[in-house]
């Protein structure tokens, strides 16, 4: 009989010093960009979220380094200055624990086979499998971020939960609990107008990248949570809509005080939305956009950049029109 052996395959991944980490990092995603993996930082009892950049073949060197380089640092700089607001309690973002934006000046010629955990679902090569080890070439290019990791789920799994939660009661639910779930949909859509607008005045940023995907609803401190990070829902009940709104993945995110990169902002948000969760698209306007306690009622200036997001609305459509 032959030796059973784990799987090789050649990937960018895990650069020092997260070569070693006991357990080692659970890839979450993998973008054209980054991969991102669940990780802890010290201990066990800190999990964190590492972002890692790894160099392109198809690119010059000395271009992908400064490349490589801009980015990753853009990507914290945005973070640091958006944690600093402290005077606007809306605004929450992932806080920067480590960074370093050029692995190989570091670790001259570093490179060899360490061990990837590879999540259910997210094969490297499009495969689904289970929960496993994969003993890969770990490539020491690149940049990555360190970054704190947001307990909670995000808007997008919260609101296809609702809509599920209805599905399966369907005419079982009465019409007061109806109303009480619509009211809470309606108060998270106006809390994501209200952080969107501290981002947008109080940090000077624009995300670049707006979908529900990338704004987490965290539990309060005091709220139980399950596993995932939050209050489920069951098959009586929708989830728990409450908590802190915290914005992610800021890796398209610019610092700009333009009213129409603002407004840009979110015409990407508006659109992320309508394809996404079509049940709830009629209350976007009304409770993201124009509520007093949504993004117009915030800050003063918003009401220019929604004027020109009907500008860009209007392009919008004329693009669609044309093709």
């Amino acid at each position: 009989m032959t030796d059973s052996k784990p799987p090789t395959t050649t990937t960018h991944t895990l650069p020092t010093p997260f070569t070693h980490t006991s357990p080692p990092p659970i890839l979450l995603t993998q973008g054209a960009e980054a991969l991102v993996y669940k990780t802890h930082f010290l201990d066990l009892s800190s999990p964190a979220i590492l972002k890692f950049r790894p160099s392109k073949a198809y690119r010059h060197p000395t271009l992908d380094a400064r490349l490589t380089k801009q980015r990753v640092l853009a990507e914290a700089r945005v973070l640091v200055k958006l944690a600093g607001v402290t005077d606007a309690a809306e605004l929450r973002v992932p806080g920067v624990l480590g960074l370093e934006w050029d692995v190989g000046r570091k670790v001259k010629g570093a490179g060899g086979e360490g061990v990837v955990r590879v999540k259910r679902g997210e094969d490297l090569q499009g495969k689904k499998t289970e929960d496993r080890e994969v003993q890969g070439r770990v490539v020491a290019a690149g940049a990555w971020i360190l970054m704190e990791f947001i307990e909670g789920r995000s808007v997008k799994e919260l609101l296809r939960g609702v809509d599920e939660w209805a599905k399966r009661l369907g005419e079982r639910i009465s019409q007061e609990e109806r109303e009480k779930v619509e009211g809470d949909v309606k108060a998270l859509l106006r809390a994501i107008g209200r952080t969107v607008a501290a981002m947008h005045f109080k940090g000077g940023v624009v995300h670049g990248d707006l979908t529900s995907s990338n704004i987490m609803v965290r539990p309060r401190k005091h709220e139980q949570v399950n596993g995932h990070g939050h209050v489920e829902g069951s098959d009586t009940k929708p989830p728990d809509l409450s908590g802190e709104i915290v914005l992610i993945d800021f890796g398209l995110a610019t610092q700009s005080i333009q009213d129409e990169d603002r407004a840009v902002d979110l015409y990407v948000l508006e659109r992320a939305f309508g394809s996404t969760h079509p049940k709830q698209e009629d209350w976007f306007d009304a409770e993201v956009l124009q509520h007093s306690e949504g993004y117009r009622g915030t800050f003063k200036g918003a009401n220019v950049v929604l004027k020109r997001l009907e500008e860009v609305r209007l392009r919008g459509r004329k693009r669609s029109m044309i093709g």
